[in-house]
């Protein structure tokens, strides 16, 4: 499952880190608040490597957070997590991206669309 929620970053909570049984891990924690007119508060989490994306913002920035909900059982008791996989400013600059680098078919034409020549003026044929 992939959505999309739009918020005020309210708060960035602090770092948390440790090692498991695949290595190091890194949890970066952040709460946003929706938009809506009954606003909600989400807590969502950056792992590892997206933990950096929110270095780019700060406290009061309007996000656009795309996220998974995932739920696992744990001896009979239900956890839900909102983890986010990518962190952009609600105008749409991604907090992950570079520098703009053109795409090929980005750049405006150089010459007209329809390179064909056009028809000879004396066929004769009806179609």
């Amino acid at each position: 499952m992939s959505l999309e929620i739009e918020g005020t970053l309210v708060k960035v909570l602090p770092e948390k880190s440790g090692e498991g049984k695949n290595g190091r891990w890194l949890k970066q924690d952040f709460i946003i608040e929706t938009n809506d007119k009954f606003p909600k508060q989400v807590c969502i989490s950056l792992w590892n490597d997206k933990a950096k994306m929110l270095d780019n913002f700060k406290e009061g920035d309007t996000v656009n957070a795309s996220i998974n909900i995932e739920s696992r059982e744990f001896r009979e008791k239900w956890y839900t997590d909102v983890k986010a996989w990518k962190l952009e400013a609600a105008g749409g600059g991604s907090a992950s991206s570079g520098p703009d680098i053109p795409l090929p078919g980005d750049e405006a034409p150089s010459a007209p669309m329809n390179d064909a020549p056009p028809p000879p003026q004396d066929d004769d044929l009806p179609f």
